[in-house]
């Protein structure tokens, strides 16, 4: 089993988003340097469960996504500036040890066979999102088409990605994101998708009240 390279983050990343990144760490100067000497230049990404990203110690979940890099800019000095687009969801098998940057083996891990997908759950998480959307631009005196956030989300027929669009649109905290990416099958992910938008709408329904 190939060795990755990997990029811990303090925020869970899901397929078909995109990330921007400055590079200036030395290590991961290393690891971007390298990743642009192959035909795919891409590196997994994982969420820190404890600790920061600068100078490492940090503890690593064990779900994440490739981020395959479309663009590099480099900047000098060891810096460089990315945008990456996340593609497929990977499960960790084995952290290697960091050398110079972090590195596991790792493998592809789709959604399980799922025989049938709940098109109305999905419909009825769009709708609660586009409420939550509507309350917070009334709250805030603005005019916007709260459906057109969520729309185009609909991806192909593909119902993970459907769930992993509609979630990148939630302004939620990086544990329900994680939960959200780290569910094992389309019906896990629509109810771990279906609790952060309750988690977000109760949090703003506090700020709104006091």
């Amino acid at each position: 089993m190939a060795v990755t390279p990997m990029f811990p983050l303090q925020v869970a990343m899901l397929p078909g988003e995109e990330l921007p990144l400055r590079i200036f760490e030395p290590r991961y100067t290393a690891l971007v340097s390298d990743c642009l000497t192959t035909d795919d230049p891409a590196f997994g990404v994982v969420l820190i469960a404890a600790g920061r990203e600068v100078g490492g110690g940090d503890v690593r979940s064990d779900v994440g996504t490739m981020a395959h890099i479309a663009e590099s800019a480099d900047l000098g000095a060891g810096r460089y500036r990315l945008r990456c687009v996340m593609g497929e969801r990977i499960r960790v098998v084995e952290w290697h040890p960091d050398d110079p940057y972090p590195r596991a083996a790792v493998e592809p891990w789709p959604d399980e066979p799922a025989r049938n997908v709940d098109v109305d759950a999905i419909r009825s998480i769009e709708d609660r999102m586009v409420a939550l959307f509507e309350r917070i631009a009334q709250a805030r005196g603005a005019q916007v088409v709260a459906r057109d956030i969520v729309a185009g989300a609909d991806v192909s027929g593909d119902a993970s990605l459907w769930l992993y669009a509609l979630a990148s649109r939630l302004p939620m905290g990086p544990a329900d994101k994680y939960a959200v990416l780290a569910a094992p099958t389309v019906a896990a992910r629509i109810s771990a998708l279906s609790e952060a938008v309750d988690t977000v709408t109760a949090m703003v329904e506090f700020q709104l009240s006091e």
